[in-house]
């Protein structure tokens, strides 16, 4: 094991090697910086470079990535008050506050320390497990692997923010698309409606980019604005900070315990778990006596701190151990280690031990990495947020669509991702959790192929008495019937838990009206009642989960809108609400008509000269640029995906012009 765990070290130490990781942790930093993109959007953005590098180079690259965007998103949140993410939404209460008393660099620099020790506790963590879980998880068969896949893909649904119906719908929902394509049970097509293009089901690439990352381009654009627009004020304190660190040695040691433990729990994500830390910090303070939460005590940003970075090393557990994504993010590592032919779990323990450490240490530098990154890009990073948003996604456009062509190489991958980013949207704005889908529809095709082997080998009565099925049996019951409890007792942090689920709303969204609410609940409904009848159609054995969660959908659907209208009678909307809803309709058409326009764009004159009228008539038109930066940047954009094309090796799509002059 030792020898393993050193031969996993000796590979980081080829320059190459941390070059990509190195490159992967500057996009992080910078995609945490932008709010709502995340580790999703920074893993989906690197996805198309992987088919160019060896397995170890792209798991290093997007590592990296994945290991700082929750140190870097803190900067927004504490210099402009504006969240680079839901999760850091909780630094408004005190981080906020401190930059408003000239200590925003005491407080993003107790914060990327607590931050890298979080990441470096959980890859501990995960590094004394693995003996322990080894001899464990190689006796592991189709009944246990299956048992898993059913906890990862609704205890993701059970506990993420929200309520519960519309977190086990939208996850239901990830499951029935991730059934389009060929069966693994009866080898036949379906819900293709005869495309070729669907014959190997939907790209994950290209659902992960739509539903997360175009989603929030198109938020942003119709917005036509800089993400902030007050002076930035780091003040002073970053030695101080350190000091901080050392004063309150067990809120870090807390909140990292708490982060590793939540990032356990598939798709509780780093929203519930940053909270969690500040409410545990929060508790022991006022039993010292000197609490000043709220009004910028340190303790409120080292806490959460912690616990972000320790949730995304803990989600290393699940993911590598038992093949069960641990958050988002690390659903799209999954499939990228699936591209490489590596099954994450069982066979990972026995067949490729040294890339489990591989990723231990991966993360472990990258943690250290991002920290000093961040001290030294913290005030640029800063200024990003003062760049108008459309000036970005000018840029950003190109490169999503460009990244989710690589692996389909079909052209309906582009309307796919705008279909997707429209969903993605809609379920921003009414507050449904998108991680569940995502995780969902990454474990739809085993967890099908698992069930058939378990039936197949086992009678019900015995693989239903199995040990450890039978303690999942009791989490996914306790995970039920807990919340349940918890709102029959007195709450003794009411204040408090109003303050975190405004905050989170409003990060993450929720404009939309009770009436669209309703709606969106009725559509998911439609879909499912849609997808049942299509399933009658199929054999026994390839409609059997289909028919299931069609008819698991139909019933969550039918409590969704018997929610949703029983909300609607005790919160009606208000004629504010409802203008405020409208012109976000409308603009979010605008945003979508220009990236539709982008795309017949691409398909009329190819992928460079499609993006070079695009984009200088973006920057003029929406982001209002002058002629000649207009013209600079547009030169740098098409550059950019040049590059790409001729030194990377990325394939862009042929337009119709093109191809007719080929045959001329």
């Amino acid at each position: 094991m030792i020898d393993i765990i050193f031969l996993a070290l000796g590979q980081l130490a080829d320059p190459t090697m941390l070059i990509y990781l190195l490159a992967g942790v500057a996009i992080g930093i910078i995609i945490g910086v932008i709010p709502g993109l995340g580790g999703t959007g920074a893993v989906a953005v690197l996805m198309p470079f992987i088919f160019m590098l060896e397995p170890n180079q792209a798991i290093a690259m997007i590592i990296g990535a994945v290991a700082v965007v929750h140190t870097s998103d803190v900067i927004t949140s504490v210099v402009l008050g504006i969240p680079g993410s839901a999760s850091a939404s909780v630094f408004l209460l005190d981080g906020y506050k401190m930059a408003q008393q000239g200590e925003g660099a005491r407080a993003l620099s107790a914060s990327f320390i607590a931050s890298t020790i979080g990441g470096l506790f959980g890859i501990v963590a995960l590094t004394l497990v693995v003996p322990i879980a080894k001899p464990i998880v190689t006796s592991f068969g189709s009944p246990e692997i299956f048992s898993l896949i059913i906890a990862g893909v609704f205890l993701t649904a059970m506990l993420s923010k929200g309520n519960m119906a519309k977190g086990l719908l939208v996850a239901v929902f990830g499951l029935a698309l991730g059934f389009v394509g060929v069966s693994p049970i009866s080898a036949e097509y379906r819900f293709t409606f005869g495309a070729e293009s669907l014959a190997d089901g939907l790209d994950l690439v290209v659902v992960a980019l739509g539903i997360f990352g175009l989603a929030e381009m198109i938020s942003l654009i119709a917005q036509k604005t800089a993400i902030a627009n007050q002076k930035i004020n780091l003040g002073a304190g970053w030695k101080k900070g350190l000091y901080d660190i050392l004063k309150y040695p067990f809120d870090i040691l807390r909140g990292s315990a708490v982060g590793t433990a939540v990032g356990f729990l598939p798709g509780v994500g780093s929203t519930a778990g940053s909270w969690l830390a500040y409410g545990q910090a929060q508790a022991f303070a006022s039993r010292k006596g000197d609490s000043q939460f709220g009004n910028g005590d340190i303790r409120g940003v080292i806490a959460p701190s912690a616990a972000s970075n320790g949730i995304e090393s803990g989600a290393l557990i699940p993911t590598l151990i038992f093949g069960v994504p641990g958050a988002a993010p690390f659903a799209l590592l999954l499939g990228v280690l699936l591209v490489f032919g590596i099954q994450p779990g069982p066979q990972m323990m026995t067949k490729h031990l040294d890339l489990v450490y591989f990723i231990v240490w991966t993360f472990a530098l990258a943690s250290i990495a991002g920290a000093v990154l961040s001290f030294v890009l913290a005030r640029p990073l800063a200024r990003l947020s003062f760049v108008p948003f459309p000036i970005l996604a000018a840029a950003l456009i190109p490169i999503l669509f460009m990244s989710g062509f690589q692996k389909p190489i079909d052209g309906s991958a582009f309307y796919m991702m705008l279909a997707f980013g429209l969903i993605g949207w809609l379920c921003k704005t009414t507050n449904i959790p998108r991680a569940p889908f995502l995780i969902a529809f990454v474990l739809a095709e085993p967890l099908e192929r698992y069930f058939f082997l378990t039936v197949k080998v086992y009678e019900p009565s015995e693989w239903l008495t199995r040990p450890f099925v039978m303690v999942v049996i009791a989490i996914l019951v306790g995970a039920v019937i807990i919340p349940i409890i918890k709102k029959h007792l007195a709450k003794k942090n009411t204040q408090f838990n109003a303050t975190a689920e405004a905050m989170i709303t409003e990060a993450e969204g929720g404009e939309a009206t009770g009436k669209v609410r309703l709606l969106t609940s009725v559509a998911f409904l439609g879909f499912f009642v849609f997808q049942f009848v299509l399933s009658l159609g199929y054999s026994g054995n390839g409609s059997l989960f289909p028919k299931t969660v069609g008819i698991v959908g139909i019933g969550l659907g039918i409590l969704s809108v018997v929610l949703d209208i029983a909300k609607n009678k005790a919160h009606k909307d208000t004629s504010e609400s409802i203008a405020k809803w409208r012109h976000t309709v409308l603009t979010v058409a605008a945003s979508s008509a220009w990236v539709l326009g982008f795309i017949w764009l691409v398909f009329a004159v190819g992928m460079l000269a499609g993006t070079a009228i695009f984009a200088i008539v973006f920057l003029l038109m929406v982001a209002r640029m002058k002629l000649i930066k207009a013209i600079i940047y547009t030169i740098g954009i098409v550059g950019f995906i040049w590059t790409m094309e001729n030194l990377a090796y990325m394939v862009s799509p042929v337009g119709y012009l093109q191809i007719m002059m080929g045959n001329a």
